[in-house]
């Protein structure tokens, strides 16, 4: 097993097959991702089919781009001071009961109003647990196994994303959008049985309840203030925030691109967004071995120079393999880039900061991306894919000559030495 602490590798045997509620959780977590994967396909074909817009599609991911924006102003606070087990059940149980009432309502009144309002107000929902996730995550299992877990997990997230696209066309093309929402409601459904079963091995100790809700902007300053003194961590939420703007709303013109241009039908474009999601696989499996082998800065720099081409090339093609060969490497680029990075800031964050931190960050970087969403889709809708989708692939390339002057191009980047005060749980 190899993870990194401090700048050094470190070595030892694996225990994550043998722990129980690690087990568990990546089971219904993998499950869950399945689920999401259908709502993925089937909520922007819903919207294309009902209006034929992609600038409506570009407008419900803004909607929920918004929602995990503000969301993100106080979920480090929420993250960091109650039971974070709690929290992603209850987190589980309102996006079931939202995604459950899509099918419900447009079998008897199919209108496209309501969808925004489930995505806006399960988007808060699904903020709260991307942060409790990450959080319970480092609370699952040991610091060194950190970088393991996150590969697994997110090897087995994309292999359901493989699967979940051809089977969400198959559902749309026979039964219609709404049957896969309904799979992603039970989806979650499951997640909460099985986070009930589950224990944190280093159970997070919330403060004082007398001040717990003191100070919504103070908690979320905190995480700002940790960001801004970490120089690596400051530089990625820079860059990030680029990268959100121009990628927020590349599913949806993906999606767009492959069905009205180049003539794929629902199926055809769950097929392609199965290999996507291969590209996912690759690139989580192979995340622990390269992050050993070239470092840091060589994996996520390198990673996006990958994901600038595959947006370039897709931008100029006319053919559907080579489409679905430039998902895939985006796809690939795009989790090997993700998982150094959750698990860089992981490692380096006090763990009664990691939920203001890991807020702070995703809000920095988000906050821009349903602007970016709306413009791009619009874009497109106006002009064609090919030169927005250039000079996006061109901006990437910008990314990574700007990561080039900063702390992020190290090998192993160096962490914030934390205060006695500041230790995680159990350590000295």
């Amino acid at each position: 097993m190899v993870a990194w602490d401090n700048g050094r590798v470190a070595t030892g045997d694996s225990t994550l097959w043998r722990d129980r509620n690690f087990g568990v959780f990546w089971l219904v977590q993998t499950l869950s991702a399945l689920g999401d994967s259908f709502a993925l396909i089937a909520l922007p074909l819903l919207v294309l089919k009902a209006t034929g817009s992609v600038g409506q599609m570009g407008l419900l991911t803004g909607i929920a781009g918004v929602g995990t924006v503000v969301t993100g102003l106080f979920a480090g606070m929420v993250v960091d001071r109650v039971d974070r087990r709690r929290l992603l059940i209850l987190c589980d149980v309102a996006r079931a009961v939202l995604y459950g009432a899509v099918p419900v309502y447009w079998l008897f009144s199919p209108q496209i109003w309501p969808l925004y309002l489930v995505m806006g107000v399960a988007s808060v929902f699904s903020m709260l647990f991307q942060v409790g996730y990450v959080t319970a995550v480092a609370n699952l299992v040991d610091q060194d196994q950190i970088v393991r877990a996150n590969g697994r997990l997110e090897t087995t997230n994309a292999a359901a994303a493989v699967l979940g696209p051809p089977l969400a066309g198959l559902l749309t093309a026979a039964f219609g959008a709404t049957t896969a929402i309904a799979l992603d409601a039970v989806s979650f459904a499951v997640s909460v049985l099985g986070l009930s079963l589950i224990r944190l091995r280093v159970p997070h100790v919330p403060p004082e309840t007398a001040a717990r809700w003191r100070d919504v902007r103070s908690g979320f300053l905190d995480g700002m203030r940790f960001l801004w003194r970490t120089p690596v961590l400051r530089a990625l939420a820079v860059l990030l925030t680029v990268i959100t703007f121009l990628s927020l709303g590349l599913t949806d013109v993906f999606i767009f691109y492959v069905r009205n241009q180049l003539g794929q039908g629902d199926q055809g474009v769950g097929n392609v967004l199965a290999l996507a999601g291969l590209g996912t696989v690759l690139g989580a499996a192979m995340t622990a071995r390269m992050r050993r082998w070239l470092g840091f800065g060589a994996c996520w720099l390198g990673s996006c120079v990958l994901i600038g081409a595959a947006i370039a090339v897709l931008g100029t093609t006319a053919h559907v393999e080579v489409a679905a060969g430039s998902a895939l490497v985006y796809s690939a680029g795009m989790a090997l880039a993700g998982i150094c990075s959750m698990s860089l800031r992981q490692v380096i964050t006090p763990d009664r900061l990691l939920g203001r931190v890991t807020a702070a960050f995703w809000t920095l970087h988000s906050a821009l991306g349903p602007i970016g969403a709306a413009t791009l889709t619009a874009l497109v809708g106006a002009f064609g894919a090919r030169i927005p989708l250039l000079a996006v692939g061109a901006t990437f390339g910008l990314v990574v000559l700007v990561g080039l002057f900063t702390p992020i191009r190290q090998r192993d980047p160096e962490p914030v030495p934390a205060a006695p005060s500041m230790s995680r749980p159990g350590q000295s």
